[in-house]
């Protein structure tokens, strides 16, 4: 392959990268503007269109790159030179993480068939991730020496959203008070205490969220304030100190970030320093880089395997009709393949799946909805694939597999962080525990619901419990928009024979859905079927659920609290 066909095809890469990040930023920079003027339906199709544009600049790209190289494109050993030359027309970039990626989507769109390999493709990182510094314009930084009052009112005036607040003072005092009781109460003010934030601002939904940290008590103490924007005016929503619930606001089950990152790798380290439990690539995709996030994904796991030798198990829990799912027991992902053929009463093909799979990636997951990430010929070392699994990929998804000496190659997978099904929950826990996850379980169903999200196949074997017990919906075949069902409340019977009718005595169209029907088999546990009914009323009045659709039709939009509303300053204040 010619030296000068390898450059300009490396040239041709980076500027389509460049091009991607300058889109990138443009749509991340209408963001704060829509805040302002409370435009959550232009913040909704921004994020949409973000999420689609990394596809969208790819496929053109990658066909011009095939007609530049013409025979040499389908040739591994020509994207050697491509890569080296691209190598160093990359080094010095301040994103060079993120192009190495983006290198890596087009090797992969060209070269469909090829499993990943180091030659041509940047499968460990070649960078050394950047530091963040005190002296950074990443940061906002507050001495001691101006006290807790003077630091909340210049927080406030550094952070402008360009609206009037509800009532600024108010918020101080807020904020003001929170600290004293959970911080103060138990550190006190030494002389190297600083208070540091984020200069971006992370918006996502309805809300404005800043990030920050303070040194004391000899340790980084991070925080979170979220700024909510009402009819009325900007207003503080709370002050957030619990780890925990830091993380559910960086959830794999929530919506991606849009935030303002010149340089991604020093909003991730600042984020790993204030949430340090959340692996790196997790934090990527909170901030919208997901296809890098995927490719950090894939290095854990190559890691992973080098560093522990248990198999691959067919996942527990009830087999699905659409899916087939394995995992590590040392890992927590599932894999997941959609089966070659689907049993009765499954009648979608594998291209419909694909596409409920897409319709989740692109909509507001409200903390209910499992991220994923889709992968294309992933070679797994088969000495470590337990001859049980071995023969359930056989008999299920033939066509996505290929068995070489060495390896397990499947076509075609999703992954999904490792949850503990519902179902298997439920037949193990006391009554409290099933009690309280029953009623998180309904909580789910209604918050999808009023995210336009109609799961379709309820039952508590498509759920399941995080680390904190948070109910999370995982499973899309038959998932739906809410406004395209037609609910209805179940005829009553009135003659001998349609008392006693062996099927449906009335009509039944495809998108009909009876509520009243979800009481026979929601929860099957007696102990605790009756305080989930009973809290749950609701689901199973057909009005309830029409209530809802108008809304959504009339552009009410949802927004999902991504921590207890209890906790919030004006728990009554409209959004």
């Amino acid at each position: 392959m010619p030296q000068t066909l390898a450059i300009s095809l490396a040239e041709k890469i980076l500027q389509g990268f460049k091009t991607y990040m300058s889109f990138f930023d443009t749509y991340t920079k209408l963001v704060p503007t829509y805040f302002q003027e409370r435009n959550w339906i232009e913040i909704q199709l921004i994020h949409q269109q973000r999420l689609r544009l990394y596809k969208d600049l790819l496929v053109p790209l990658s066909e011009e790159c095939k007609e530049i190289l013409k025979h040499h494109a389908t040739e591994p050993s020509s994207w050697v030179y491509v890569k080296n030359h691209y190598s160093k027309l990359i080094v010095d970039m301040y994103n060079v993480e993120l192009a190495e990626t983006f290198f890596n989507s087009v090797v992969r769109k060209i070269l469909p068939k090829k499993v990943v390999n180091e030659d041509f493709m940047f499968v460990v990182e070649g960078f050394d991730s950047i530091e963040i510094t005190e002296n950074s314009e990443l940061i906002q930084t507050y001495p001691a020496s101006l006290g807790v009052e003077r630091i909340i009112r210049q927080i406030l005036a550094d952070y402008d959203f360009g609206a009037p607040y509800l009532n600024r003072e108010q918020d101080v005092r807020f904020l003001v008070n929170s600290v004293k009781e959970v911080i103060l109460s138990r550190y006190k003010i030494a002389p190297d205490t600083t208070t540091q934030l984020l200069k971006p601002v992370f918006y996502r939904n309805k809300a404005a969220y800043l990030i920050g940290r303070t040194f004391l008590g000899h340790k980084w103490m991070p925080f979170i304030i979220p700024i909510m924007h009402g009819p009325k005016g900007i207003f503080v929503d709370t002050l957030i100190f619990d780890p925990h619930m830091m993380s559910n606001i960086f959830s794999f089950t929530r919506s991606y970030f849009m935030v303002e990152s010149k340089i991604p790798s020093q909003i991730v380290a600042f984020l790993s320093s204030v949430i340090p439990h959340k692996k790196i690539h997790e934090l990527y995709n909170a901030i919208g880089f997901n296809k890098h996030g995927k490719t950090l994904l894939y290095r854990d796991f190559l890691l992973h395997l080098k560093d522990s030798d248990d198999q691959f198990l067919i996942a527990p829990g009830i087999k699905g009709m659409v899916m087939t799912v394995f995992t590590l027991p040392s890992l927590n992902i599932v894999f997941k393949l959609i089966k070659d053929h689907f049993e009765p009463p499954k009648s979608m093909t594998r291209q419909e799946v694909k596409e409920k799979y897409k319709l989740v990636s692109l909509h507001d997951r409200v903390g209910r909805m499992a991220d994923t990430h889709e992968f294309e010929i992933l070679a797994f070392p088969l000495e470590r694939i337990h001859p049980e699994l071995l023969t359930e990929l056989r008999n299920t998804v033939n066509s996505l597999i290929e068995i070489t000496e060495k390896e397990l190659i499947i076509k075609h997978l999703y992954t999904e962080r490792r949850l503990i099904p519902l179902n298997i929950f439920l037949e193990q826990c006391s009554q409290d525990e099933g009690i309280k996850a029953s009623i998180d379980y309904g909580s789910a169903i209604l918050q999808l619901a009023q995210a336009n999200i109609f799961p379709g196949d309820m039952m508590t074997k498509n759920f399941g419990l995080t680390r904190q017990k948070r109910v999370i919906f995982y499973d899309y075949d038959e998932i739906e928009f809410l406004t395209e069902m037609n609910f209805r409340n179940k005829p009553k019977a009135e003659t001998y024979e349609q008392i006693y009718a062996p099927e449906p005595w009335y009509s039944i169209a495809k998108n009909d859905v009876f509520p009243s029907e979800f009481k026979r088999w929601m929860i099957g546990r007696a102990d605790i079927k009756e305080a989930f009914i009973s809290y749950h009323n609701q689901l199973f009045d057909a009005d309830h659920w029409k209530q809802i659709q108008e809304k959504i039709n009339a552009g009410e939009l949802l927004h999902a609290f991504p921590y207890p509303e209890e906790i919030r300053f004006r728990s009554d204040q409209e959004i």
